[in-house]
């Protein structure tokens, strides 16, 4: 369960990016490197907010354990604190957990998240496309 929390999160700080220049809207599905988890994240708040559903989840990591997560909020209104970079608490399979989302260009971000203050991770994330 810890290391599904970590994914989603490091896949949500993905979206904020570290460059000057602003990349296309993050709104869109994205998808953690390990191909078992997506995220729909979109622009929300006052538009400069990110907002994210867990949408999808691997048949071997879709289970009775998991299933209450699935189409839940992992991010309310997390606020923007540069150009493609977004920071703040997200709710991860029951767990908080506290990250940054760096989108990194139009199609990749990095999520990087911490549970517990000790236990943080970073991971890539793809945007999906059907």
């Amino acid at each position: 369960m810890v290391r599904k929390m970590f994914g989603v999160a490091a896949g949500l700080l993905m979206l904020a990016g570290s460059t000057a220049a602003a990349y296309a809207s993050p709104n869109g599905v994205w998808e953690l490197e390990t191909r078992d988890t997506r995220i729909q994240l979109e622009l929300c708040g006052d538009g400069t907010q990110l907002c994210g559903t867990l949408v999808w989840l691997s048949d071997v990591d879709y289970n009775k354990q998991y299933e209450p997560f699935l189409n839940a909020p992992v991010a309310n209104a997390i606020n923007q604190i540069s150009p493609n970079r977004w920071k703040g608490a997200m709710r991860l399979f029951g767990q908080n957990i506290t990250g940054t989302i760096t989108q990194r260009s139009e199609a990749q971000m990095t999520l990087q998240g911490c549970a517990f203050l000790v236990i943080c991770k970073s991971y890539q994330m793809l945007k999906f496309s059907p």
